[in-house]
């Protein structure tokens, strides 16, 4: 039995020797051992074998990208408004000694430097801007945190502005003032629609002018040139006539074909001109047929002459 009691005894301790001296440091993780209260040595992912009762794991570190959450507060814009501000911190430990024994609580003091870091930057702009400048929030306070956490052997990545909440009297004023400019937007479109049709009426009525005027100038050319081209026809075909009565003149027989011509279309106008009016101007000697006929050969002559000469 006594032996028994020994056996156990001796099993206990082996089982508690090992439990102190071999440990597993998991993937992404890093402990910090202490031998004797000091500082000994960081273990890396894997198995390791410590001094049973001298070496002791006295933090671990989780080397992952953290999230941490900064809760809201209040700051004061440049224009003394109040608005609550939150955000969200990313971190990761480099250097898990400097993490253990360069601050008590790297979290707490990451927070409370953030959050003080976010005060100073809101109170350097006015309420207007807060919104639209959120990238430049953050990139400061990413800055300003990431040069103090340093000695820490934290790295700050990047940080994350939630929510702005402006005080609710605020947020009215806010509202109406939006309301306003879209109000505002709208009856500026709607003058100017009114102002472009007005202009694109005036445009077209004149393109519509310009074009009338340009039709009827078009007009008035092809007018004129038709009748030019009328006149010269008719003068043409004149003159072709005439040509071909001294042509007939000269012929046997045509001098008298001629002279009944002539004769014929005096007494035929003559008779017209009787029927047309009632009053009539006559010449001293009506019967007098070939006196008229005379001067007129005494010109068909003359033309067939000229015609001759040519």
């Amino acid at each position: 039995m006594t032996e028994v009691v020994i056996f156990a005894f001796f099993a206990l301790l082996v089982i508690v020797v090992i439990a102190k001296t071999a440990t597993v440091v998991p993937q992404q993780n890093a402990f910090v051992v202490e031998r004797l209260g000091k500082y000994h040595k960081t273990l890396e992912p894997g198995f390791h074998i410590l001094l049973p009762f001298l070496d002791v794991i006295r933090y671990r570190h989780d080397l992952r990208e953290r999230a941490v959450d900064i809760a809201e507060q209040i700051c004061i814009t440049r224009d003394n408004v109040q608005v609550g501000v939150d955000g969200v911190l990313y971190l990761k430990v480099m250097d898990p000694q400097r993490a253990s024994y360069g601050v008590s609580d790297y979290l707490f003091a990451i927070s409370q430097l953030a959050q003080t870091t976010l005060r100073s930057e809101i109170g350097k702009i006015d309420l207007d801007r807060t919104f639209e400048e959120r990238t430049h929030i953050n990139v400061q306070v990413v800055n300003e945190v990431d040069k103090a956490s340093d000695p820490w052997g934290i790295k700050v990545l990047r940080y994350e502005i939630k929510n702005i909440t402006p005080p609710s009297d605020v947020l009215a004023a806010m509202e109406k003032q939006m309301r306003a400019e879209r109000e505002k937007r709208a009856v500026i479109l709607t003058s100017e629609g009114k102002r472009d049709a007005v202009v694109n009426e005036a445009e077209g009525d004149k393109q519509q002018v310009i074009k009338a005027s340009e039709a009827a100038r078009q007009r008035q050319i092809n007018e004129a040139q038709g009748e030019a081209e009328a006149i010269l026809a008719v003068a043409q075909a004149t003159a072709a006539g005439i040509e071909r009565v001294a042509s007939a003149v000269e012929v046997p027989g045509g001098f008298e074909a001629v002279q009944l011509r002539v004769a014929l279309d005096y007494i035929e106008r003559f008779g017209e001109l009787a029927k047309s009016t009632n009053t009539m101007l006559l010449p001293v000697n009506t019967a007098d047929v070939s006196s008229m006929i005379a001067t007129a050969m005494s010109v068909i002559k003359h033309a067939g002459g000229e015609s001759a000469d040519r």
